[in-house]
C-alpha cells in the first residue's frame, strides 16, 4: 500500500508577522517556519498505517528550498521518501492552482490513499483537498474525524457544523482531509532524524509535472491584491441592568446599524 501525505510549510504559530512593502504577503525574511499543524496530523495518521502493517508514506511539499526542513523532519518522524516541488513558475498559484501540481504528483505516485490536513493555517481556504481529488478522479471526504479501514476502503466520520457527524464510505483509491485533533502526533526521534538524512528526497519542477505555463501567477483565477491589519474601532459600549433590560437594548441598537 502507498500512502501520499500532502504537506505545507507555514510561518510558525509564534511568529511576528509584518507586512511586506508590496502589501500582497508577509516579510518571510527572519521568521521561523513548520509544518502545517492540520497536515501533521495527516503525517501520523499515515505513520499509524504503516505501523500497523506495510506500507510505504511519500510526502510532498511544494515551496522554495526552505522547504526541504519541513520534508526532512517527515522523514525523521517515519516517512519513507519526499517529493519536493520547486519552482519559481508555481510562485502566486492560487488554490486550483496548488491542486493541479499536487494532482500531478499524485497521478505520477498512483498512491491508495492521499491524506492532507483540512485546511492551511495561513490560508484557511479548505479548498484544495476536494479540488485535488476532483483532478485525481477519486472520491473524496474533508473534516474526517476518525478515519477506519473498511472493505476495499475507508469508512470516515466527517465532522459538521453543531457538532453532528456524517459517516461516508469512500473506496481506495481515495483522498482524506483531516480535522485537528485525529489523533496524538508524534515527534522525529534522534534516530529517525539521522536516518532521514539517507532517505531520498526527489526535486520537481513544473515541467516536469507537465504544468509548464499552466500554473503560477499567469494562470491563477485568484489573486491576493491587498492584505492589511484591521483597523482598530471604537471601544466597545457596556450595557448594563437586567436580563430583559439588557435585552431591549441590545436589539434596538441591532436596529439602530440596520444589521435587523
Amino acid at each position: 500500500m502507498k500512502i501520499l501525505v500532502c504537506l505545507k510549510q507555514v510561518p510558525h504559530q509564534d511568529a511576528r508577522l509584518d507586512i511586506d512593502g508590496a502589501g500582497t504577503w508577509i516579510k518571510e525574511d527572519g521568521i521561523k517556519f513548520e509544518i502545517n499543524s492540520y497536515d501533521t496530523f495527516a503525517l501520523e495518521e499515515a505513520l499509524r498505517i504503516k505501523d500497523a502493517g506495510e506500507a510505504e508514506v511519500v510526502v510532498v511539499s511544494i515551496g522554495p528550498d526552505r522547504v526541504t526542513q519541513a520534508l526532512r523532519t517527515a522523514l525523521g518522524m517515519g516517512a519513507d521518501r519526499a517529493i519536493h516541488v520547486k519552482d519559481a513558475e508555481i510562485d502566486g498559484s492560487d488554490t486550483l492552482g496548488i491542486a493541479k501540481v499536487l494532482a500531478a504528483v499524485a497521478k505520477e505516485e498512483s498512491p491508495d490513499l492521499v491524506l492532507m490536513g483540512l485546511m492551511s493555517d495561513d490560508g484557511n481556504a479548505s479548498a484544495v483537498p476536494p479540488m485535488m481529488a476532483e483532478l485525481m478522479g477519486v472520491p473524496s471526504a474533508t473534516a474526517v474525524m476518525k478515519a477506519t479501514p473498511e472493505g476495499d476502503g475507508y469508512r470516515c466520520e466527517r465532522e459538521l457544523e453543531g457538532g453532528a457527524l456524517e459517516v461516508v464510505d469512500l473506496a481506495k483509491p481515495c483522498l482524506i482531509a483531516v480535522q485537528s485533533g485525529l489523533n496524538q502526533v508524534r515527534y522525529a526521534s534522534l534516530k529517525g532524524i539521522m536516518a532521514a538524512k539517507k532517505k531520498p528526497m526527489d526535486t520537481k519542477s513544473a515541467g516536469d509535472l507537465g504544468l509548464s505555463g499552466v500554473v503560477g501567477a499567469a494562470g491563477a483565477k485568484a489573486q491576493i491584491e491587498k492584505i492589511y491589519a484591521p483597523v482598530r474601532g471604537e471601544g466597545a459600549e457596556i450595557i448594563e441592568g437586567s436580563t430583559d433590560e439588557v435585552v431591549t437594548q441590545l436589539v434596538g441598537k441591532i436596529k439602530e446599524l440596520g444589521l435587523l
